[in-house]
């Protein structure tokens, strides 16, 4: 038995926005589209804070993860500060996507781009345990690259 298919509800707070989607059957990401008056432009090192117009409720238990375009990040050196970006389920606010430009051009986002993707996950919620000593593994305190190369 299949289990039931999320529900992802979106509101349009423009009439020109997107309701986001998927590309392809096997896409895992909706795409998220700049929803903007007039075109913007990053210059190298610089963020824009990209609207898309819409807001979302997602299911209950789950997250949004708002990843970068492959093909923006590959071709012109786009992508996210904080990614992947995290929208919890209980905001209501307008969907906003960072973009950086770690490319050596200015890019210009026009209105209606693709510039991002989400992934709609579901979220483990932990029982908080606080402990004196925590218990002993073969790693230990062993941080980055302790594990080999």
């Amino acid at each position: 038995m299949m289990p039931a298919i999320p529900t992802l509800e979106v509101q349009k707070l423009h009439p020109d926005a997107f309701v986001p989607s998927y590309q392809s059957n096997g896409a895992a990401g909706l795409d998220l589209h700049a929803r903007l008056d007039n075109a913007i432009t990053i210059a190298p090192g610089d963020i824009g804070l990209i609207s898309t117009g819409i807001a979302i409720a997602l299911p209950p238990g789950h997250e949004g993860q708002v990843r970068p375009r492959s093909g923006l990040a590959s071709r012109h050196g786009i992508t996210l500060p904080n990614a992947p970006g995290t929208i919890d389920e209980d905001y209501r606010g307008e969907v906003k996507v960072p973009l950086i430009n770690h490319g050596r051009e200015p890019f210009t986002v026009e209105p209606g781009m693709r510039i991002a993707q989400m992934v709609v996950a579901p979220v483990a919620r932990c029982t908080i345990v606080e402990l004196d000593v925590l218990g002993v593994t073969a790693r230990g305190e062993g941080g980055f690259g302790s594990t080999g190369s």
